[in-house]
């Protein structure tokens, strides 16, 4: 469905942020993107989705495809109607907009307000907390109560891909695990497909089924989410685990034994 060719990024005229990135995101599935901090995963939504001009980014070489139409150079709302909603890292609320208002936001390609009206029932029925706050303005809202707001705002433009940019970012373990169970019921009872870019790896792993290792701009390892839940390198780097099962923190990992195989 989703499509990645061979992807290259240039900010600024000079630096080059992604290179060659290629991979796919199947009709259905959830995709996890992971990797370290500046690995360019949050670059790589931003190059599908269209909106890298901002930041004063382009996307220089390869294709990004949806259904098998490239978008790449496509505009932000263009590709919006197309199917494919991006939730930022960091929720991006309107917070002097109230919660339905920031919904009615998100619907900014229907015309339609009778199907407006049922899908913000829809995104209260998967988030019956934000039916009841429904009347504040989104800046008062606690920041787990922001991010379901902003992913049901992306489901107001009726997406066939979401793509999730850190949505477990501060928040609350019991909260994480509210937010990823939605994810996937989003992703099975609306068919919605998801890539998912994720500082927690151990989660999105649980959920997703595939997964792509990045660093420094480039896809170094890709294998199905179990396969790579069970990768010592992969456990002890992010999962935090070292051989043995012994769980360690990340500051305590002294290096990461990358395959050589990784990077050919």
């Amino acid at each position: 469905m989703l499509t990645l060719n061979n992807v290259e990024v240039v900010y600024d005229h000079t630096i080059l942020v992604l290179r060659g990135v290629s991979f796919e995101v199947p009709k259905g599935q959830i995709v996890a993107l992971l990797g370290s901090n500046g690995a360019g995963k949050s670059t790589t939504l931003k190059a599908i989705s269209g909106i890298l001009q901002p930041e004063r980014g382009a996307i220089t070489a390869g294709s990004i495809e949806l259904d098998g139409t490239r978008i790449e150079h496509r505009e932000p709302s263009d590709i919006v109607k197309r199917g494919i909603a991006q939730v930022m890292e960091g929720r991006r609320t309107f917070g002097l907009l109230t919660a339905e208002e920031n919904l009615i936001a998100g619907a900014h390609t229907q015309r339609d307000r009778s199907r407006i009206s049922q899908d913000i029932e829809l995104v209260y029925g998967y988030f019956p907390r934000l039916k009841e706050r429904r009347s504040v303005r989104a800046g008062y809202l606690s920041g787990g109560e922001q991010q379901m707001l902003a992913i049901g705002r992306g489901l107001m433009s009726r997406p066939k891909v979401m793509l999730l940019d850190e949505p477990s970012l501060g928040l609350a373990p019991m909260l994480v695990e509210e937010i990823f169970d939605i994810i996937q019921r989003l992703n099975q009872q609306e068919g919605v497909t998801v890539l998912l870019v994720e500082q927690n790896a151990a989660m999105a792993l649980t959920i997703a089924t595939h997964g792509y290792i990045m660093e420094n701009g480039r896809i170094v390892l890709d294998e199905p989410a179990e396969t790579l839940r069970n990768n010592a390198d992969i456990r002890e780097f992010y999962l935090g685990l070292a051989e043995g099962g012994d769980r360690r923190s990340f500051r305590q990992v002294k290096h990461y034994r990358r395959r050589k195989r990784w990077l050919s």
